[in-house]
């Protein structure tokens, strides 16, 4: 029953059906939990109740034998027919608790290749280690706040006696904006701003990144064969859009030993490489590196793709004891740092968006604001010029600029968020697989005999083939969702408060 206020002092007191009648989420709550098997649907959804749009499918097993084909509608048997499986989206925008996940997963990967565990050996911890922050170059004035040594803020663009700009603009702006000014990352002229440039080099921001580390291990090969000693590279980086809407890394690059007798071993490097040079072949790669796109109809030269002048190269050290010196950062900041930016995209720019086509280019682009050029530009750099007539040619198209189009939503950046080099530490899918082991009780590395696939434990020749089918993304009901979450809600709760009770006992 529920207490609802009617008049002054005099509470009006609804039944559950009232409830429902004037809440209708309020109706398919309680319908729910008025069936016989609702803790059988609970325990059924549990593993997905925290996700905001999960993923439902059904399966069916087709068993091929000497009798014929059959087939066992596997979930029919089961709550609402489907099984749910959390949408493991990394955006929190999308689905905060998935998210959560996700964060936790690349903080576990990021720590262990700075301080070892996880297979990763704790010597990693004294290699020299450098947390690199890479930028796009200037495609236009743009708004900015800039915090000063004395913790004050500065004035955005102080300039004297600047003329305006071509369209008559000022070039100058003398305010100090706060953190949540929505001009921070405006231009301070759209006309002025290079838009299909910044479309280009987030587009080809991934390429940079590649040519970047190639150069960077050249470096390493040649400084180890004057030392008569092998070294790699080894990273792990995340993607981090700006305000005003391109791309710039945050990268954790260690050095290695190598052994070519055992490639996948993870040595100490040579102490004859110190941090120094580490940082000189860093500075040098990213100033060093750049090339010209492919020819565009709407620049036949391409466009020129080099890292920007503010590259920030910061030492990593173990423990905050040892992080005293200047611009030194600590392991675990780094990788809280690192999880954290994984599960961020265009949120930071103004934009969400899904995948683009035609009506939603039109409607994301009916006002003139700085995002709505920036997808403009996207947009029609990757329209297929009318000269492309052959299929060849279409297809060539496609597999190049055309791909602008299918990125448009993210302003032309279609890489990875969160990548590594192959031996900086663990994978993500080895984490979520010893995760799933621990739910199911099951030893981490089951030493099981594979039976052949047409092999039976009952002596049955058959052969098994399961289809999964897609049923659909989402909760059936808004009562089913507010039912799962708060089951979600009330376990994290419990888990904490025996983490914490943990806690205080180890410490006393």
């Amino acid at each position: 029953m529920t207490l609802t206020p009617s008049t002054p002092g005099k509470p009006r007191v609804l039944g559950a059906g009232a409830v429902a009648e004037h809440h209708p989420a309020h109706h398919d709550l309680i319908r729910r939990v008025s069936q016989p098997g609702y803790q059988w649907w609970l325990t059924h959804v549990m593993s997905a109740a925290a996700c905001s749009r999960p993923v439902r499918l059904k399966l069916e097993a087709h068993w091929h034998g000497s009798a014929g084909t059959e087939i066992d509608q596997v979930t029919a048997g089961m709550p609402d027919g489907a099984l749910y499986v959390a949408c493991k989206n990394r955006r929190t925008s999308v689905c905060p608790a998935c998210a959560q996940t996700y964060r936790a997963d690349t903080y576990q990967l990021v720590k262990a290749g700075l301080v070892g565990g996880k297979g990763v050996p704790e010597t990693v911890s004294e290699h020299p280690c450098l947390f690199v922050t890479l930028t796009a170059p200037s495609f236009g004035l743009v708004h900015t706040r800039v915090i000063g040594h004395n913790g004050q803020v500065r004035p955005c663009r102080a300039r004297r006696n600047t003329e305006p700009c071509p369209h008559g603009r000022p070039q100058t702006c003398l305010e100090r904006h706060h953190e949540h000014d929505p001009r921070v990352g405006e231009p301070i002229c759209r006309d002025c701003y290079d838009y299909r440039h910044q479309a280009a080099w987030n587009f080809h921001a991934g390429e940079l990144w590649r040519r970047t580390t190639i150069a960077l291990n050249r470096a390493l090969a040649h400084a180890g064969r004057i030392r008569d000693t092998r070294v790699r590279l080894s990273f792990a980086k995340v993607a981090e859009y700006q305000r005003r809407g391109v791309i710039h890394f945050h990268a954790l690059i260690r050095l290695d030993g190598r052994d070519l007798d055992n490639p996948d071993a993870i040595l100490a490097p040579d102490p004859s490489i110190t941090i120094d040079h580490l940082r000189s072949y860093v500075d040098h790669a990213a100033a060093s590196t750049s090339f010209t796109t492919e020819p565009h109809p709407v620049n036949p030269s391409g466009w020129p793709i080099h890292w920007g002048a503010q590259v920030d190269i910061r030492t990593v050290k173990l423990s905050p004891a040892d992080a005293d010196d200047h611009g030194t950062l600590t392991t675990t900041a780094v990788a809280a740092y690192l999880a954290k930016y994984a599960t961020k995209a265009t949120e930071e720019t103004g934009h969400i968006s899904r995948r683009l086509d035609s009506l939603g280019i039109d409607l994301h682009t009916e006002h003139d604001t700085h995002q709505a050029r920036q997808l403009l530009a996207c947009w029609e750099l990757g329209s297929r010029p009318l000269n492309c007539r052959t299929k060849a040619q279409r297809e060539a198209w496609a597999q190049g600029w055309g791909k602008l189009q299918k990125w448009a939503h993210m302003l032309g950046y279609g890489g990875h968020f969160s990548t590594k080099s192959r031996r900086y530490s663990t994978t993500l899918g080895a984490l979520r697989a010893v995760r799933k082991a621990f739910k199911r009780g099951d030893p981490i590395e089951p030493a099981q005999p594979e039976l052949p696939h047409d092999a039976d434990p009952d002596g049955d020749d058959s052969i098994v083939t399961l289809n999964w089918i897609f049923d659909g993304v989402g909760w059936l009901t808004l009562g089913d969702a507010m039912l799962a979450n708060t089951a979600a809600a009330k376990a994290r709760e419990r888990k904490q408060t025996a983490r914490e009770e943990v806690e205080e006992i180890i410490g006393k």
